[in-house]
């Protein structure tokens, strides 16, 4: 049965180590009554805060024996819901968690934790923005080096410090605007200070637009570039996916049409993610099913980030789609390269043409090697915060586009102008879930596991 979230008048707990079994699992309480519960578990001296004890776990119901655990109590506000939290290091056996769970139930005001409880409580209780919980989130789920890296500096806070300063920036702005409004005749309100502002204004300005203009990296990093192969039947897409994949992840027949949909493989080239997508063949007499594969081939090519172009021995740069053959990402790959080819001197000169043979394994270290190029090129190396959502930056537009609106309005009354500044911070507080977040927090935390 599904609980809505309460707050913190629940003492909530659930299992946050891995699957089971394990060697070691982690059971985590967190709420007033945890150190409550911790003492009805548990006989002799209670742990010292911050300190690991060993000690057995007992049922209250009859006393029999839980398992002997790793027992450590953190009190609150120093723990990472900011609550009192207590943490069991069991064996990581099915039926010993079980049975701890069952016991941990049966306590008044204690129940089971829903979907990233633990870090909403975090949140609720200032130890996290929402800047840092995302990126908790982030680094949960990387899969490559340079998304750790991302992760481990936007959940440090460095995303949030920089949006909170130009936040009170905004905030000292429209402070001095209005003091200057307000106190004009006060001999401590120096004169025409809201020239002073306005140009501090016009340089905030450019640096939120400076940030802006980082051509996604950071969302490219988060979902990693997408790459997609695309040719005719038979042009030895699927063998190229299965050898770059390093696993049969698609089908490989000599008959034309044999992939339908799209399939995808997340690949890690250099610490940088890359979802690599294998497509239907591209021919004009495809039957119905076909079709749409071809159609959904298409779209998945209008969104790449880059689109490798299978050539047959037998294939032309003129079977490229007029739409795609002049777009920027798009490289060539002639597969089959171990075969005799045909006269390709069609092809334009400043093209990336990639001699490539799943057989031979001709070519294929090049494409390795070029791709990881692509990937440092588009997302480069991670030293500033980077926008990591789509949220961020829409906010950032608003923000900015809010603040420019001020800065031109020099015939509007002082009032009016400071009303857009308030819009504009409020803009960054709303990233960091310092106002009016309450209808994104269901959104936010639902993807998170449980026990986190």
């Amino acid at each position: 049965m599904s609980v809505s979230y309460s707050g913190t008048t629940d003492t909530i707990f659930a299992l946050s180590s891995g699957a089971l079994p394990s060697g070691v699992a982690v059971i985590r309480l967190s709420g007033s009554e945890s150190f409550t519960v911790l003492r009805a578990l548990i006989k002799g001296k209670f742990p010292v805060s911050r300190e690991s004890a060993l000690r057995r776990l007992y049922d209250p119901a009859d006393g029999s024996v839980l398992d002997e655990a790793l027992v450590l109590r953190f009190e609150g506000p120093n723990s990472f819901t900011g609550e009192d939290v207590v943490e069991l290091h069991c064996h990581g056996g099915r039926a010993v968690v079980a049975a701890v769970l069952r016991v941990l139930s049966g306590f008044e005001r204690s129940r089971p934790a829903e979907q990233g409880e633990y870090t909403r409580r975090a949140f609720q209780n200032g130890k996290l923005d929402l800047t840092e919980v995302e990126g908790l989130a982030d680094l949960i789920d990387a899969e490559t080096e340079a998304q750790r890296r991302q992760a481990q500096r936007q959940m440090s806070g460095a995303l949030g410090e920089l949006y909170d300063g130009w936040r009170k920036a905004l905030v000292r702005s429209r402070a001095m605007i209005e003091a200057e409004l307000d106190f004009a005749d006060e001999d401590d309100v120096p004169d025409s200070v809201a020239d002073e502002i306005w140009m501090e204004l016009t340089a905030l300005s450019g640096e939120i637009h400076a940030h802006l203009s980082d051509a996604r990296r950071g969302e490219r990093l988060r979902s990693g570039l997408q790459v997609v192969l695309l040719g005719p039947p038979n042009a030895g897409k699927s063998s190229l996916m299965n050898k770059l994949a390093q696993r049969d992840v698609a089908i490989v027949t000599p008959e034309a049409g044999t992939t339908r949909d799209v399939l995808e493989v997340h690949l890690d080239l250099g610490g940088y993610p890359v979802t690599l997508a294998d497509t239907a063949g591209l021919r004009d007499d495809a039957g119905l099913v076909e079709k749409e594969g071809i159609r959904r081939a298409l779209a998945h090519a209008e969104s790449a980030d880059l689109i490798l172009w299978t050539l047959p021995p037998n294939g032309s740069l003129l079977d490229v789609p007029e739409d795609l053959r002049h777009r920027k990402g798009l490289w060539f790959l002639k597969t089959k390269s171990d075969l005799e080819r045909g006269d390709d001197a069609d092809h334009d000169p400043e093209s990336i043409v990639i001699d490539t043979s799943v057989v031979a394994s001709g070519g294929m270290d090049q494409l390795l090697e070029a791709l990881k190029v692509f990937a440092e090129q588009n997302i480069g190396l991670i030293e500033n915060p980077l926008i990591t959502r789509e949220r961020y930056r829409v906010h950032l537009e608003q923000c900015v586009k809010s603040i420019e609106t001020a800065i031109a309005a020099k015939q509007l009354p002082i009032e009016l102008r400071s009303e857009d500044l308030r819009r504009a911070a409020d803009h960054l507080g709303r990233i960091t879930g310092r106002i009016d977040v309450e209808d994104l927090l269901d959104v936010i935390f639902r993807d998170f596991c449980i026990g986190k």
